[in-house]
């Protein structure tokens, strides 16, 4: 096996991806990915917890409430 392909594939890879890397620096290093991470949580635990709901449109309807912090409709029923 030739030892270059490793480097290959990461050079590839690199300039592929060239733009969004060098946004990282263009932005003086003021932004992180910690805000995307923590976006796609969000997203992640939404769905999770929207698990059972009929149609995507109710799901999207879920995140829009936790994305845009928009309130929640009073619940028709209460168990108490």
């Amino acid at each position: 096996m030739n030892r270059l392909e490793p480097l290959k594939t990461v050079a590839t890879s690199l300039a592929e991806h060239r733009e969004v890397l060098l946004n990282y620096f263009r932005a003086n290093k003021t932004l992180s990915g910690g805000i995307i991470e923590g976006l796609n949580n969000k997203v992640k635990v939404t769905f999770r917890k929207s698990y059972g709901f009929r149609t995507d449109k109710t799901r999207e309807i879920a995140l829009f409430h936790v994305l845009g912090k928009l309130p929640e409709p009073q619940l028709t029923h209460g168990f108490f």
